[in-house]
């Protein structure tokens, strides 16, 4: 099992210094286009959860 997932998705609540998913379980599924993907651009990560716009008070 992978221990180490970079990801650069900066918007998601899992992303961590350096590029790290924070994620305890990535979930990637095919995308809509196609049944079977033979390419990353064919997979999207079920993960991602929009993080929090920091609030300045």
């Amino acid at each position: 099992m992978a221990t180490d997932v970079l990801c650069e998705v900066d918007s998601c609540s899992y992303w961590a210094t350096g590029n790290r998913c924070d994620a305890t379980r990535i979930y990637v599924v095919t995308s809509r286009n196609t049944d079977e993907a033979s390419k990353s651009e064919e997979t999207d990560c079920k993960t991602f959860e929009k993080k929090e716009d920091d609030i300045i008070s």
